[in-house]
């Protein structure tokens, strides 16, 4: 990650975790993720109530939502995400962020311990499948990574140990 070259924290974990809260502000489900050399392309599937006419129920429309986001967004979202969780949001025992927010970090983590050259992965239910382009002696390759959705949860309940934090 170009953006984070120098600075304190270099590492997908706090990257993806911004941007999956972002993913849950949005509603957004079902998402795919590419690195791209300037930042990251997000797409994922929003539902919108909408009412279809005075005559029948409200129906959900979905669409797919694409974003973009170059280096400088990323580091605003962590900025932010900072900022937010330093003004009184649950410490890292307590912290209850949304689904994406909290798989993602998790993710993260995982992706951090490869140390990858790029990362595209995809969520569907609540598994994913990671690609990480990977160096080797050999040249770069492709490494592909499955995790369940119990896999992802238990990831997850393992977060604050990993952080040193007693729950």
């Amino acid at each position: 990650m170009r953006i984070y070259e120098g600075s304190p924290r270099q590492d997908y974990e706090e990257v993806l975790r911004s941007i999956g809260a972002f993913i849950d502000q949005r509603g957004m489900r079902e998402i795919l993720l590419v690195e791209a050399p300037d930042g990251f392309i997000i797409q994922g599937i929003v539902g919108a109530s909408t009412e279809a006419s005075a005559w029948s129920d409200p129906s959900a429309r979905v669409e797919k939502e694409t974003y973009t986001f170059l280096d400088d967004d990323i580091a605003r979202f962590m900025e932010e995400a900072l900022a937010r969780r330093r003004t009184g949001a649950p410490t890292p025992a307590t912290f209850s962020g949304g689904t994406y927010e909290r798989s993602l970090r998790v993710l993260g983590r995982y992706i951090d311990q490869q140390k990858p050259r790029d990362i595209f992965f995809l969520e569907q239910d609540g598994s994913y499948v990671v690609r990480l382009l990977m160096g080797t002696r050999q040249g770069a390759r492709h490494v592909l990574a499955e995790f369940t959705g119990d896999e992802l949860a238990a990831m997850v309940d393992q977060g604050p140990a990993w952080r040193g934090v007693a729950v």
